[in-house]
Protein backbone atom coordinates (compact mmCIF):
# COMPACT_ATOMS: atom_id res chain seq x y z
CA UNK A 1 0.00 0.00 0.00
CA UNK A 2 1.37 3.42 -0.94
CA UNK A 3 0.58 6.76 0.63
CA UNK A 4 0.69 10.27 -0.75
CA UNK A 5 3.26 12.58 0.89
CA UNK A 6 1.52 15.26 2.96
CA UNK A 7 3.05 18.01 0.81
CA UNK A 8 1.68 16.54 -2.44
CA UNK A 9 -1.89 17.15 -3.54
CA UNK A 10 -4.06 14.23 -4.50
CA UNK A 11 -4.81 13.72 -8.22
CA UNK A 12 -8.50 14.54 -7.72
CA UNK A 13 -7.58 17.81 -5.98
CA UNK A 14 -5.19 18.77 -8.76
CA UNK A 15 -7.87 18.11 -11.35
CA UNK A 16 -10.39 20.22 -9.43
CA UNK A 17 -7.90 23.09 -9.30
CA UNK A 18 -7.20 22.80 -13.02
CA UNK A 19 -10.92 22.71 -13.76
CA UNK A 20 -11.47 25.90 -11.76
CA UNK A 21 -8.82 27.94 -13.56
CA UNK A 22 -9.80 26.47 -16.94
CA UNK A 23 -13.38 27.54 -16.37
CA UNK A 24 -12.22 30.99 -15.24
CA UNK A 25 -10.02 31.45 -18.29
CA UNK A 26 -12.67 30.26 -20.74
CA UNK A 27 -15.64 32.10 -19.25
CA UNK A 28 -13.56 35.19 -18.50
CA UNK A 29 -12.03 35.13 -21.99
CA UNK A 30 -8.51 35.80 -20.71
CA UNK A 31 -5.62 35.57 -23.19
CA UNK A 32 -3.70 33.66 -20.51
CA UNK A 33 -4.10 32.79 -16.85
CA UNK A 34 -1.64 31.38 -14.35
CA UNK A 35 -2.21 30.22 -10.76
CA UNK A 36 -0.37 28.73 -7.80
CA UNK A 37 -1.39 27.17 -4.49
CA UNK A 38 0.76 27.30 -1.36
CA UNK A 39 0.53 24.93 1.60
CA UNK A 40 2.94 24.47 4.48
CA UNK A 41 5.09 27.33 3.25
CA UNK A 42 5.71 25.72 -0.17
CA UNK A 43 4.11 25.90 -3.60
CA UNK A 44 2.28 22.58 -4.00
CA UNK A 45 0.45 23.23 -7.27
CA UNK A 46 0.93 25.39 -10.34
CA UNK A 47 -1.37 25.63 -13.32
CA UNK A 48 -1.86 27.75 -16.41
CA UNK A 49 -4.07 28.08 -19.46
CA UNK A 50 -3.08 29.08 -23.02
CA UNK A 51 0.27 30.67 -23.69
CA UNK A 52 2.61 33.63 -23.37
CA UNK A 53 5.23 33.99 -26.11
CA UNK A 54 4.27 30.60 -27.50
CA UNK A 55 4.42 28.52 -24.32
CA UNK A 56 2.35 27.99 -21.20
CA UNK A 57 3.16 30.59 -18.54
CA UNK A 58 5.14 29.11 -15.68
CA UNK A 59 5.91 30.45 -12.21
CA UNK A 60 8.58 32.79 -13.64
CA UNK A 61 6.49 34.71 -16.20
CA UNK A 62 5.76 38.26 -15.07
CA UNK A 63 2.32 39.85 -15.01
CA UNK A 64 1.48 43.31 -13.75
CA UNK A 65 -0.06 43.05 -10.27
CA UNK A 66 -1.64 46.50 -9.84
CA UNK A 67 -2.85 47.23 -6.33
CA UNK A 68 -1.13 44.24 -4.75
CA UNK A 69 1.71 46.78 -4.90
CA UNK A 70 -0.05 48.57 -2.01
CA UNK A 71 0.60 45.62 0.28
CA UNK A 72 4.33 45.91 -0.44
CA UNK A 73 4.18 49.64 0.34
CA UNK A 74 2.36 48.92 3.60
CA UNK A 75 5.14 46.51 4.61
CA UNK A 76 7.70 49.32 4.15
CA UNK A 77 5.63 51.65 6.36
CA UNK A 78 5.27 49.01 9.09
CA UNK A 79 9.04 48.54 9.02
CA UNK A 80 9.47 52.26 9.73
CA UNK A 81 7.06 51.93 12.63
CA UNK A 82 8.84 48.88 14.04
CA UNK A 83 12.15 50.76 13.91
CA UNK A 84 10.65 53.62 15.93
CA UNK A 85 10.91 56.16 13.11
CA UNK A 86 7.18 56.88 13.24
CA UNK A 87 3.97 55.95 15.02
CA UNK A 88 0.92 54.86 13.07
CA UNK A 89 -1.06 57.46 15.01
CA UNK A 90 1.20 60.27 13.76
CA UNK A 91 -0.34 62.78 11.40
CA UNK A 92 1.33 62.62 7.99
CA UNK A 93 2.22 66.30 8.37
CA UNK A 94 4.68 65.40 11.15
CA UNK A 95 6.94 63.51 8.75
CA UNK A 96 5.91 64.80 5.31
CA UNK A 97 4.81 68.43 5.65
CA UNK A 98 3.16 70.57 3.05
CA UNK A 99 1.10 68.01 1.16
CA UNK A 100 -2.29 69.55 1.88
CA UNK A 101 -3.46 66.17 3.17
CA UNK A 102 -1.31 66.00 6.28
CA UNK A 103 -4.18 65.86 8.78
CA UNK A 104 -4.70 62.16 8.09
CA UNK A 105 -2.73 59.75 10.25
CA UNK A 106 -0.45 57.15 8.77
CA UNK A 107 -2.78 54.40 9.98
CA UNK A 108 -5.72 56.12 8.26
CA UNK A 109 -3.82 56.26 4.98
CA UNK A 110 -2.91 52.59 5.28
CA UNK A 111 -6.55 51.66 5.94
CA UNK A 112 -8.06 54.03 3.33
CA UNK A 113 -9.85 56.13 5.94
CA UNK A 114 -7.91 59.33 5.27
CA UNK A 115 -10.83 60.84 3.35
CA UNK A 116 -8.79 61.25 0.16
CA UNK A 117 -10.11 60.94 -3.38
CA UNK A 118 -10.12 57.52 -4.98
CA UNK A 119 -8.16 58.68 -8.03
CA UNK A 120 -5.75 61.36 -9.13
CA UNK A 121 -7.18 64.38 -10.98
CA UNK A 122 -6.38 64.92 -14.63
CA UNK A 123 -6.04 62.26 -17.33
CA UNK A 124 -6.70 58.61 -16.48
CA UNK A 125 -3.53 57.93 -14.51
CA UNK A 126 -3.31 54.20 -15.27
CA UNK A 127 -3.13 54.79 -19.04
CA UNK A 128 -0.98 57.93 -19.17
CA UNK A 129 2.71 58.53 -18.40
CA UNK A 130 3.69 59.32 -14.83
CA UNK A 131 5.58 62.33 -16.19
CA UNK A 132 2.21 64.09 -16.30
CA UNK A 133 2.18 63.95 -12.48
CA UNK A 134 5.74 64.75 -11.40
CA UNK A 135 4.85 66.25 -8.01
CA UNK A 136 2.59 65.21 -5.12
CA UNK A 137 0.45 68.27 -5.82
CA UNK A 138 -0.27 66.84 -9.28
CA UNK A 139 -1.39 63.56 -7.71
CA UNK A 140 -3.60 65.16 -5.06
CA UNK A 141 -5.02 68.15 -6.91
CA UNK A 142 -6.44 71.28 -5.34
CA UNK A 143 -9.13 69.38 -3.39
CA UNK A 144 -7.58 66.10 -2.22
CA UNK A 145 -10.38 65.19 0.21
CA UNK A 146 -13.75 63.64 -0.57
CA UNK A 147 -14.75 62.85 3.03
CA UNK A 148 -13.88 63.97 6.57
CA UNK A 149 -10.65 62.38 7.77
CA UNK A 150 -11.16 59.14 9.67
CA UNK A 151 -14.93 58.92 9.19
CA UNK A 152 -15.34 56.25 6.52
CA UNK A 153 -13.53 53.77 4.34
CA UNK A 154 -12.93 55.20 0.87
CA UNK A 155 -10.34 53.39 -1.23
CA UNK A 156 -7.66 55.86 -2.28
CA UNK A 157 -4.82 55.37 -4.74
CA UNK A 158 -3.34 58.84 -3.98
CA UNK A 159 -3.23 57.85 -0.30
CA UNK A 160 -0.68 55.17 -1.11
CA UNK A 161 1.28 57.61 -3.23
CA UNK A 162 1.63 59.67 -0.05
CA UNK A 163 2.80 56.60 1.86
CA UNK A 164 5.41 55.92 -0.81
CA UNK A 165 6.59 59.52 -0.52
CA UNK A 166 6.76 59.08 3.26
CA UNK A 167 9.05 56.06 2.80
CA UNK A 168 11.28 58.07 0.47
CA UNK A 169 11.43 60.99 2.93
CA UNK A 170 12.46 58.84 5.90
CA UNK A 171 14.81 56.53 3.96
CA UNK A 172 16.39 59.20 1.71
CA UNK A 173 16.08 56.83 -1.25
CA UNK A 174 13.53 56.06 -3.93
CA UNK A 175 10.51 53.91 -3.10
CA UNK A 176 11.65 51.17 -5.47
CA UNK A 177 15.22 51.16 -4.12
CA UNK A 178 13.93 50.81 -0.57
CA UNK A 179 11.49 48.09 -1.61
CA UNK A 180 14.21 46.07 -3.32
CA UNK A 181 16.74 46.26 -0.49
CA UNK A 182 14.31 45.84 2.43
CA UNK A 183 11.68 43.41 1.07
CA UNK A 184 12.34 41.88 -2.34
CA UNK A 185 15.94 40.79 -1.79
CA UNK A 186 15.50 39.43 1.77
CA UNK A 187 12.44 37.40 0.71
CA UNK A 188 14.05 36.17 -2.51
CA UNK A 189 11.50 37.86 -4.77
CA UNK A 190 13.95 38.24 -7.65
CA UNK A 191 11.26 38.32 -10.35
CA UNK A 192 9.35 41.25 -8.85
CA UNK A 193 10.25 44.63 -10.31
CA UNK A 194 9.03 48.09 -11.22
CA UNK A 195 9.58 47.52 -14.93
CA UNK A 196 8.75 44.37 -16.91
CA UNK A 197 11.53 41.85 -17.32
CA UNK A 198 11.39 39.03 -19.87
CA UNK A 199 9.64 36.67 -19.91
CA UNK A 200 6.52 38.72 -19.26
CA UNK A 201 2.95 38.75 -20.51
CA UNK A 202 1.59 41.54 -22.67
CA UNK A 203 -1.52 43.32 -21.48
CA UNK A 204 -4.69 43.03 -23.56
CA UNK A 205 -8.21 44.43 -23.69
CA UNK A 206 -10.73 41.85 -24.89
CA UNK A 207 -13.74 43.20 -26.80
CA UNK A 208 -16.89 42.63 -24.71
CA UNK A 209 -18.99 41.49 -27.72
CA UNK A 210 -16.44 39.85 -30.00
CA UNK A 211 -13.47 37.51 -29.68
CA UNK A 212 -10.90 40.12 -30.66
CA UNK A 213 -8.25 41.92 -28.62
CA UNK A 214 -6.55 45.29 -28.36
CA UNK A 215 -3.10 45.80 -26.78
CA UNK A 216 -3.06 47.98 -23.67
CA UNK A 217 -0.26 50.49 -22.97
CA UNK A 218 2.12 49.67 -20.12
CA UNK A 219 2.86 53.04 -18.57
CA UNK A 220 5.40 53.93 -15.91
CA UNK A 221 3.17 55.37 -13.19
CA UNK A 222 5.80 57.70 -11.77
CA UNK A 223 4.63 59.19 -8.47
CA UNK A 224 1.71 56.75 -8.42
CA UNK A 225 4.06 53.75 -8.43
CA UNK A 226 3.55 52.83 -4.73
CA UNK A 227 -0.14 52.32 -5.51
CA UNK A 228 0.19 49.95 -8.46
CA UNK A 229 3.47 49.83 -10.39
CA UNK A 230 4.86 46.36 -9.75
CA UNK A 231 5.27 43.38 -12.04
CA UNK A 232 5.61 39.95 -10.46
CA UNK A 233 5.16 36.23 -10.99
CA UNK A 234 3.01 33.52 -9.46
CA UNK A 235 6.18 32.08 -7.93
CA UNK A 236 7.22 35.32 -6.24
CA UNK A 237 3.72 36.09 -5.03
CA UNK A 238 3.46 32.59 -3.58
CA UNK A 239 6.58 33.33 -1.52
CA UNK A 240 5.16 36.73 -0.56
CA UNK A 241 1.98 35.00 0.63
CA UNK A 242 4.04 32.79 2.95
CA UNK A 243 5.60 35.92 4.42
CA UNK A 244 2.20 37.59 4.94
CA UNK A 245 1.00 34.50 6.80
CA UNK A 246 4.08 33.77 8.90
CA UNK A 247 6.23 36.89 9.00
CA UNK A 248 9.98 36.93 8.55
CA UNK A 249 12.16 38.69 11.10
CA UNK A 250 14.41 39.99 8.32
CA UNK A 251 11.45 42.06 7.09
CA UNK A 252 8.51 42.09 9.55
CA UNK A 253 7.75 39.99 12.61
CA UNK A 254 4.84 37.58 12.78
CA UNK A 255 3.16 40.04 15.17
CA UNK A 256 3.42 42.91 12.68
CA UNK A 257 2.02 40.94 9.74
CA UNK A 258 -0.80 39.78 12.04
CA UNK A 259 -1.50 43.47 12.67
CA UNK A 260 -1.68 44.04 8.91
CA UNK A 261 -4.27 41.26 8.68
CA UNK A 262 -6.49 42.79 11.39
CA UNK A 263 -9.48 44.94 10.31
CA UNK A 264 -8.62 48.62 10.69
CA UNK A 265 -11.31 50.40 8.70
CA UNK A 266 -15.07 50.76 9.22
CA UNK A 267 -16.66 48.90 6.33
CA UNK A 268 -19.42 50.28 4.14
CA UNK A 269 -22.84 48.61 4.59
CA UNK A 270 -22.59 46.65 1.36
CA UNK A 271 -19.12 45.45 2.36
CA UNK A 272 -20.41 44.34 5.76
CA UNK A 273 -23.12 42.35 3.97
CA UNK A 274 -20.46 40.78 1.76
CA UNK A 275 -18.22 39.97 4.74
CA UNK A 276 -15.47 42.36 3.64
CA UNK A 277 -13.13 44.63 5.61
CA UNK A 278 -9.70 46.27 5.22
CA UNK A 279 -6.63 46.02 7.41
CA UNK A 280 -3.29 47.79 6.98
CA UNK A 281 -2.61 47.23 3.30
CA UNK A 282 -4.60 44.00 3.16
CA UNK A 283 -8.17 43.21 2.16
CA UNK A 284 -10.15 40.85 4.39
CA UNK A 285 -13.03 38.64 3.27
CA UNK A 286 -15.24 36.12 5.04
CA UNK A 287 -16.28 33.42 2.57
CA UNK A 288 -17.39 29.83 2.88
CA UNK A 289 -16.92 29.92 6.64
CA UNK A 290 -13.29 31.02 6.49
CA UNK A 291 -11.35 34.28 6.69
CA UNK A 292 -9.33 35.19 3.62
CA UNK A 293 -6.76 37.98 3.61
CA UNK A 294 -4.79 39.33 0.67
CA UNK A 295 -5.28 41.85 -2.09
CA UNK A 296 -6.58 42.16 -5.60
CA UNK A 297 -5.01 44.22 -8.33
CA UNK A 298 -5.80 45.55 -11.77
CA UNK A 299 -4.26 47.84 -14.33
CA UNK A 300 -5.24 48.12 -17.98
CA UNK A 301 -4.33 44.75 -19.48
CA UNK A 302 -3.90 42.85 -16.21
CA UNK A 303 -5.77 41.30 -13.28
CA UNK A 304 -4.20 39.84 -10.13
CA UNK A 305 -5.44 38.18 -6.96
CA UNK A 306 -3.69 36.84 -3.86
CA UNK A 307 -5.69 35.21 -1.06
CA UNK A 308 -4.53 33.55 2.17
CA UNK A 309 -6.33 31.43 4.75
CA UNK A 310 -4.02 31.42 7.75
CA UNK A 311 -6.19 28.93 9.61
CA UNK A 312 -6.05 26.45 6.71
CA UNK A 313 -2.33 27.12 6.08
CA UNK A 314 -3.21 27.78 2.44
CA UNK A 315 -2.75 30.58 -0.08
CA UNK A 316 -3.47 31.00 -3.78
CA UNK A 317 -2.33 33.39 -6.50
CA UNK A 318 -4.14 33.99 -9.81
CA UNK A 319 -2.83 36.27 -12.58
CA UNK A 320 -4.33 37.09 -15.99
CA UNK A 321 -3.42 39.47 -18.81
CA UNK A 322 -6.73 41.15 -19.60
CA UNK A 323 -8.33 44.42 -18.54
CA UNK A 324 -11.53 42.70 -17.40
CA UNK A 325 -12.82 39.17 -17.36
CA UNK A 326 -12.16 36.45 -14.79
CA UNK A 327 -12.80 37.42 -11.14
CA UNK A 328 -9.28 36.47 -10.15
CA UNK A 329 -9.56 37.18 -6.41
CA UNK A 330 -12.70 35.06 -6.25
CA UNK A 331 -10.91 32.31 -8.18
CA UNK A 332 -7.97 32.50 -5.75
CA UNK A 333 -10.39 32.09 -2.86
CA UNK A 334 -11.97 29.14 -4.64
CA UNK A 335 -8.59 27.45 -5.04
CA UNK A 336 -8.04 27.78 -1.29
CA UNK A 337 -11.49 26.34 -0.61
CA UNK A 338 -10.99 23.39 -2.98
CA UNK A 339 -7.83 22.25 -1.22
CA UNK A 340 -9.13 23.02 2.29
CA UNK A 341 -12.26 20.93 1.74
CA UNK A 342 -10.66 18.08 -0.21
CA UNK A 343 -7.55 17.80 1.93
CA UNK A 344 -8.10 19.41 5.35
CA UNK A 345 -5.04 20.58 7.18
CA UNK A 346 -3.44 17.84 9.26
CA UNK A 347 -2.88 19.32 12.73
CA UNK A 348 0.49 19.24 14.36
CA UNK A 349 0.80 16.41 16.91
CA UNK A 350 0.02 17.43 20.46
CA UNK A 351 3.02 17.39 22.76
CA UNK A 352 3.23 18.42 26.40
CA UNK A 353 4.97 21.68 27.24
CA UNK A 354 8.64 21.49 28.08
CA UNK A 355 8.18 23.81 31.04
CA UNK A 356 5.42 25.70 32.81
CA UNK A 357 5.23 28.56 35.27
CA UNK A 358 3.48 27.04 38.29
CA UNK A 359 2.16 30.42 39.40
CA UNK A 360 0.46 30.79 36.04
CA UNK A 361 -0.69 27.17 36.05
CA UNK A 362 -2.73 27.77 39.21
CA UNK A 363 -4.70 30.42 37.32
CA UNK A 364 -5.80 27.98 34.60
CA UNK A 365 -9.39 26.84 34.56
CA UNK A 366 -12.82 28.42 35.02
CA UNK A 367 -13.41 32.04 35.98
CA UNK A 368 -16.64 34.01 36.14
CA UNK A 369 -17.41 37.51 34.99
CA UNK A 370 -20.59 37.96 36.94
CA UNK A 371 -22.48 34.84 35.92
CA UNK A 372 -20.69 34.36 32.59
CA UNK A 373 -18.40 31.32 32.62
CA UNK A 374 -14.94 31.85 31.12
CA UNK A 375 -11.85 29.65 30.91
CA UNK A 376 -8.23 30.71 31.20
CA UNK A 377 -5.91 28.44 29.27
CA UNK A 378 -2.13 28.31 28.94
CA UNK A 379 -0.74 28.11 25.40
CA UNK A 380 2.35 26.28 24.26
CA UNK A 381 4.21 29.55 23.58
CA UNK A 382 3.74 30.87 27.13
CA UNK A 383 0.74 33.11 26.42
CA UNK A 384 -2.68 32.70 27.99
CA UNK A 385 -6.15 32.87 26.46
CA UNK A 386 -9.36 33.93 28.17
CA UNK A 387 -12.69 33.23 26.53
CA UNK A 388 -16.20 31.87 27.09
CA UNK A 389 -16.49 28.24 28.11
CA UNK A 390 -19.17 27.84 25.45
CA UNK A 391 -20.66 29.83 22.62
CA UNK A 392 -19.61 33.23 21.33
CA UNK A 393 -18.28 36.09 23.40
CA UNK A 394 -15.25 38.15 24.21
CA UNK A 395 -12.16 36.07 23.62
CA UNK A 396 -8.55 37.27 23.63
CA UNK A 397 -4.99 36.08 23.82
CA UNK A 398 -2.63 37.70 26.34
CA UNK A 399 1.15 37.98 26.55
CA UNK A 400 2.99 38.30 29.84
CA UNK A 401 5.08 41.31 30.72
CA UNK A 402 8.04 41.82 33.02
CA UNK A 403 5.78 43.28 35.74
CA UNK A 404 3.75 40.10 36.08
CA UNK A 405 0.74 41.37 34.14
CA UNK A 406 -0.50 40.34 30.70
CA UNK A 407 -1.52 42.50 27.74
CA UNK A 408 -4.30 41.59 25.32
CA UNK A 409 -3.09 40.83 21.80
CA UNK A 410 -6.35 40.53 19.89
CA UNK A 411 -10.12 40.54 20.11
CA UNK A 412 -12.13 42.77 22.42
CA UNK A 413 -9.35 43.00 25.01
CA UNK A 414 -6.52 43.91 22.62
CA UNK A 415 -4.17 46.23 24.49
CA UNK A 416 -6.02 45.82 27.79
CA UNK A 417 -4.16 44.82 30.99
CA UNK A 418 -4.89 41.53 32.77
CA UNK A 419 -3.52 40.92 36.25
CA UNK A 420 -3.98 38.41 39.02
CA UNK A 421 -4.80 40.17 42.29
CA UNK A 422 -3.78 38.55 45.57
CA UNK A 423 -5.85 38.61 48.75
CA UNK A 424 -4.54 39.22 52.28
CA UNK A 425 -3.41 35.59 52.61
CA UNK A 426 -1.32 35.74 49.43
CA UNK A 427 -3.63 33.58 47.35
CA UNK A 428 -5.18 34.89 44.13
CA UNK A 429 -8.44 36.63 44.95
CA UNK A 430 -9.55 37.52 41.43
CA UNK A 431 -8.49 38.58 37.96
CA UNK A 432 -8.69 42.23 37.02
CA UNK A 433 -9.14 42.75 33.29
CA UNK A 434 -9.38 46.43 32.43
CA UNK A 435 -11.37 46.93 35.70
CA UNK A 436 -13.64 43.90 35.10
CA UNK A 437 -13.45 41.45 38.00
CA UNK A 438 -13.29 37.72 37.25
CA UNK A 439 -13.85 35.41 40.23
CA UNK A 440 -13.52 31.66 40.81
CA UNK A 441 -17.23 31.42 41.67
CA UNK A 442 -20.08 33.49 40.23
CA UNK A 443 -19.92 36.77 42.15
CA UNK A 444 -17.39 35.31 44.57
CA UNK A 445 -18.10 36.48 48.12
CA UNK A 446 -14.46 37.10 49.03
CA UNK A 447 -13.62 39.16 45.92
CA UNK A 448 -14.04 42.94 45.69
CA UNK A 449 -16.90 42.77 43.20
CA UNK A 450 -17.95 46.33 42.29
CA UNK A 451 -21.34 47.05 43.81
CA UNK A 452 -20.80 44.39 46.47
CA UNK A 453 -22.33 40.94 46.88
CA UNK A 454 -25.55 40.50 48.84
CA UNK A 455 -24.57 39.00 52.23
CA UNK A 456 -27.42 36.47 52.06
CA UNK A 457 -25.86 34.96 48.96
CA UNK A 458 -27.61 32.90 46.30
CA UNK A 459 -31.19 31.85 47.01
CA UNK A 460 -34.28 30.44 45.39
CA UNK A 461 -37.76 31.99 45.24
CA UNK A 462 -40.19 30.99 47.98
Amino acid sequence: MTTTPVDELLPATRRALLHRIATAQTEGRAPSLVAAVVRGGETVWHGSRTSVDGHGPDENVQYRIGSITKTFTAVLVLRLRDEGLLDLGDALEKHLPGTGAGEATIAELLAHTGGLAAESPGPWWERTPGSLRPELADVLGEQPHRHPVGRRFHYSNPGYTLLGALVEELRSASWEEVLRSEVLEPLGLHRTSGQPQAPHAGGWAVHPWADVMLPEPAEDLGRMAPAGQLWSTSGDLARFAVFLAQGDDRVLSAESVREMRTPAAPAEPEEVAAGAAYGLGLQIQHRDGRTLVGHGGSLPGFLAGLMISVEDDLAAVVLANCTSGPPVSTVAGDLVRIVAEAEPRIPEPWRPSSDVDRDVLQLAGPWYWGTHAFALRLTADGDVTLGPLAGNGRRSRFRSGADGTWTGLDGYYAGEPLRAVEGPDGSVSHLDLGSFVFTRQPYGEDAPVPGGVDPEGWRGIK
